[in-house]
């Protein structure tokens, strides 16, 4: 499923500028009982059990258009006891997650015209960097103060180093809402700086290279209306970093990861409710995760494009066979009042996302559709379909 998806994304990334976002999720599905039915540890301490998931998004850097599912791995931590973490290969590793997914975008998207795949604190990882496919470049969040080796030969600490940089500039964002955090404007100082990277030891792999060369991008708060804790990001880049317009363009690409905390709010809470699933089995929930992966995708789709701002043709997310299913249905759906009229043109995803909604119970006066009444409404769209399709023979 993954794989198809992977396809279907790869179709539309095409002469884009695209960016990657990754990061991986804790399926938390019980304690005593899921236990019992084979599940693995999750979270800390090892007392709920459940699945991971690790998902990567292409979206367009330019437009902010959601492309589709590049990776989605599904896994349960059944196998027992391991061995310790530094005895071990990357490639033994839950961590491989990161380069794989990094792959499967560069041999995915390689139609696009550029691939930054982008990823937290987590993929901080030497090896990351030094088996980066050659048509992908990388942002990081930096986790490791890393020894670092100076123009003079000398060597120091990353994070000390850049915080003796002086100022590049300063620029103002929106910080936008979120549990416990009011919206606010931001001002944020910027500093950056190539750096060559040492080799760790002990060494997680005999054939990496003993240095790196990154750019380190370091953006930090320095409002005084901030609530809560400022930001404070360390950027390690692939991308060649020479201006402070080059670098504020890694900050904003960055900030664009937020998008699979979105993905993954979706499979949870504001879509699926998919940690609620009682699937005793976890062979089946693992395919239940990756159907319900693909599915997050497209409603997430269509909840960005329900006001018509994107531009996005009904492509970016259906067949093209699902236009003339759309067009009928939406003349169905259509009211008496102007409300109730399809304002968006045929052909596009705001067109579709109008219908879906419509199908999910939405009545066109009140509020926006979100992810629950677009996965209702896509639902119902896919048994329209499916009965469109069928052959009475025989009956």
């Amino acid at each position: 499923m993954a794989s198809h998806a992977a396809s279907r994304t790869a179709e539309r990334v095409a002469g884009r500028e695209i960016i990657v976002v990754q990061d991986t999720s804790e399926l938390i599905l019980g304690g005593r009982r899921a236990k019992a039915n084979g599940y693995g540890p999750v979270g800390k301490g090892g007392g709920t059990r459940g699945l991971l998931l690790h998902a990567a998004l292409a979206l367009d850097a330019n437009s902010d258009a959601l492309l589709g599912l590049v990776d989605a791995q599904v896994w349960n931590r059944n196998k027992g006891k391991v061995k310790p973490r530094r005895s071990r290969a990357t490639a033994d590793k839950e961590s491989q997650r990161w380069l794989s997914a990094t792959a499967q975008a560069s041999a995915a998207l390689s139609a696009a015209r550029s691939i930054t795949v982008i990823s937290d604190r987590e993929s901080d990882i030497y090896e990351h960097f030094a088996r980066r496919p050659p048509n992908v470049e990388l942002i990081v969040r930096a986790n490791w103060n890393r020894k670092i080796k100076l123009r003079s030969g000398a060597f120091a600490k990353q994070f000390a180093f850049v915080d003796g940089l002086p100022e590049a500039a300063r620029f103002s964002v929106t910080i936008p809402a979120a549990p416990g955090r009011k919206e606010r404007t931001a001002e944020l100082a910027l500093r950056f700086s190539p750096v060559t990277l040492c080799r760790p030891h002990p060494s997680p792999g005999p054939d990496l290279p003993d240095m790196i060369r990154l750019t380190l991008v370091d953006v930090r708060e320095v409002s005084s209306n901030r609530d809560g804790e400022p930001i404070h990001w360390r950027l390690l880049t692939t991308h060649a970093v020479r201006s402070p317009k080059q670098a504020r363009r890694i900050v904003d690409l960055y900030r664009k990861r937020w998008t699979i905390e979105e993905f993954f709010r979706t499979l949870k809470s504001a879509g699926f409710d998919i940690e609620e699933a009682d699937i005793g089995a976890p062979e089946v929930m693992i395919k239940f995760v990756a159907a319900a992966a693909v599915a997050a995708v497209t409603i997430m789709q269509l909840v960005r494009a329900r006001d018509g701002t994107t531009e996005e043709k009904l492509t970016e997310a259906f067949e093209p066979d699902d236009r003339p299913v759309l067009e009928a249905l939406s003349s169905q759906l259509e009211g008496a009042t102007a409300k109730q009229k399809n304002p968006h043109p045929k052909g596009s995803l705001a067109f579709a996302a109008w219908v879906i909604a419509r199908l999910g119970g939405w009545t066109a006066y009140y509020g926006k559709p979100g992810p629950k009444v677009m996965r209702i409404g896509l639902e119902d769209f896919r048994r329209i379909k499916y009965g469109t399709n069928l052959r009475l023979k025989n009956v």
